[in-house]
């Protein structure tokens, strides 16, 4: 007998207003324990693909396919079911904590409601739970009383982490989380992000624009362009041997600890993606892509290859 997947999005299509399409028929499945990464520049849909996950999207949004949280469809939730989901279901830990949380409460106050308003902890029990998460999430529990102003970049993407976990959820979505951390803040982080879905198996969405944080992170890797997966595959191989020539491209866009020839010569990609309202025919990374022919000026591609690793290009 199968289990049903955490997470299964099946066709999912973002739309504006104003004709642009963010997100294009994506399809992703993600298992409880399970770490996927999405990767990919400004612009090609990463943000409005997390945000779509719990409807976040402002009104003029509007979404067609399928996100399944545990076999029930998000997309077609009431709004008392829909709020019920969020923070207890699933939670998201947005980049840039300083903008995130509210500057006149304390940290501790914040942590705290979304479990009084879930109704997960006794009011009673609140404060203990509060100052038990900020301990795992590696601070004291004296910084209950803090501001934000008075905590270090990292300390408040700590408590980014603690409120995610307040209600307990089954998926964390985690929107370039390390983004405004220096490096050694930023690896205590990932590693900390780590401990807690191997802790409590959750399942992980981690949004980057950094392929090495991605495959030393996550299981899997998606790579999105224009709105589209054009690549997903096991993250250490999708870093190592991209199959897509913009996976390929953002792999060699950092250079590699050892390696003087990525260090000394380090390549990146002339252009940038293409604006969702004016989409190129054919494949839409063509006019970039370094190793386009004809062909891919005139037919999209679709994911092909192995069920495990797929990328969506002519030469595959």
């Amino acid at each position: 007998m199968t289990t049903a997947p955490l997470l299964d999005i099946k066709d999912l299509t973002v739309t504006y207003d104003s004709g642009a399409a963010a997100v294009r028929g994506v399809d992703l499945t993600l298992e409880a324990g399970q770490k996927l990464g999405i990767a990919g520049e400004s612009g090609c849909g990463k943000s409005t693909l997390a945000l779509a996950l719990l409807r976040l999207l402002p009104a003029g949004a509007k979404l067609t396919g399928e996100v399944l949280l545990d076999g029930e469809d998000v997309l077609t939730m009431k709004w008392g079911r829909l709020r019920a989901v969020r923070w207890a279901g699933a939670s998201i830990v947005f980049q840039g904590a300083m903008h995130s949380l509210n500057a006149v409460h304390r940290v501790g106050d914040q942590i705290a409601e979304p479990m009084l308003i879930h109704g997960t902890v006794p009011a009673s029990g609140v404060r203990k739970k509060v100052t038990g998460l900020l301990e795992h999430v590696g601070l004291p529990a004296s910084r209950a009383d803090a501001y934000p102003h008075e905590l270090s970049g990292g300390q408040r993407q700590r408590v980014m982490i603690a409120m995610a976990l307040a209600c307990d959820p089954k998926l964390i979505v985690a929107d370039e989380p390390t983004t405004a951390l220096d490096v050694m803040i930023q690896a205590q982080i990932l590693r900390l992000i780590e401990q807690l879905v191997a802790e409590q198996d959750v399942g992980l969405i981690m949004i980057s624009h950094d392929l090495a944080v991605l495959a030393d992170t996550c299981d899997r890797l998606a790579v999105m362009y224009a709105g589209r997966v054009v690549e997903q595959g096991p993250a250490s191989e999708v870093y190592a041997a991209a199959r897509h020539p913009y996976g390929k491209a953002l792999s060699a866009a950092f250079p590699r600890i050892g390696d003087p020839s990525s260090r000394h010569a380090p390549r990146g990609l002339a252009g940038d993606p293409p604006d969702p309202s004016d989409l190129p025919s054919g494949c839409t990374f063509h006019p970039r892509c370094p190793v386009a022919i004809e062909a891919c000026s005139v037919e999209d591609q679709e994911l092909r290859g192995e069920r495990d690793w797929q990328a969506a290009c002519l030469h595959v």
